[in-house]
């Protein structure tokens, strides 16, 4: 029993942090994630970006210079459908975790818990890549969105940075959702929160000088400023701006869901609210 509890204390008994990264990566998707089952997959990467692009383009499409304006939000929602797998999903694995009477286990493992967020976000950040790269094909090749020459790289590197930091911000959102009794509501209001406030559909600067604060203290403003610029070809420096903004953004936003989870895990055991759902 000594000797036991002298490695347990050395750490000898800890999983390792890749060994927690991979099997969260490659498991998570599958049981609190909720998203591995291939229609859905299939549907999160071509129907909805193509649906929800035609809804407002059609919108647009009433609007004065209904040319510029149709290319405009096709961009916008073309970036702004990463938020169904970024944030929609993500956010539920607090709610998948205590449905499924697991969550009070995965808090008392002794596993990195930097390991174990960041391996959950590892498929997500491809699902997210994917509907990016395919809305982004439907905004240019059906709804005549600008692709200017040498364009690819700086598209490229938008969305890979975009699906980093919509999906760090999920996480962000889960942590909160473990001290709430579900996180479907708190990842709703996020989801089309985006929708309003971060450029996707008309200017940020449109907006109320509130409304635009909040629009800038989210990610998905950035991803879609970096995703026109490039496509536009906008000078380097104002990409590195934006490119910079992105990664900032996912950087704090994992660091702040480790922290929430922290936090919350303390007290959710206090309140009960653990194994609530």
């Amino acid at each position: 029993m000594g000797t036991a509890l002298a490695s347990l204390r050395a750490g000898e008994n800890h999983p390792s942090f890749w060994r927690t990264l991979w099997v969260n990566a490659i498991f998570a998707p599958r049981t609190s994630l909720g998203f591995m089952r291939l229609d859905f997959v299939l549907g999160t990467v071509f129907i909805i970006p193509f649906t929800q692009m035609l809804f407002f383009a059609f919108v647009a499409n009433l609007a004065p210079g209904a040319g510029n304006s149709v290319a405009y939000v096709a961009v916008g929602n073309a970036v702004a459908t990463v938020t169904y797998s970024s944030i929609f999903s993500v956010c539920q694995t607090t709610d998948s975790e205590k449905n499924n009477g697991t969550m009070e286990h995965l808090l008392v493992s002794p596993t990195n818990r930097f390991a174990l967020y960041f391996g959950r976000g590892l498929i997500p950040i491809l699902v997210s890549l994917a509907t990016v790269a395919v809305g982004l094909l439907y905004a240019v090749f059906v709804f005549g969105a600008p692709f200017a020459p040498g364009a690819a790289a700086p598209v490229a590197v938008s969305v890979v940075l975009a699906a980093f930091s919509m999906v760090g911000f999920g996480l962000l959102l889960g942590g909160v959702a473990l001290y709430l009794r579900t996180s479907i509501v708190l990842g709703n209001i996020f989801l089309f929160l985006g929708l309003l406030v971060s450029g996707t559909n008309f200017p940020v600067s449109n907006l109320p000088v509130p409304l635009q604060y909040v629009g800038y203290a989210l990610p998905l403003t950035y991803a879609v400023s970096a995703v026109r610029g490039s496509l536009a070809g906008a000078p380097l420096g104002v990409l590195l701006g934006l490119w910079g903004a992105l990664a900032l953004a996912g950087l704090v936003s994992y660091g702040i869901a480790i922290l929430l989870w922290k936090i919350f895990e303390r007290r959710a055991l206090a309140t009960g609210s653990i194994a609530k759902f």
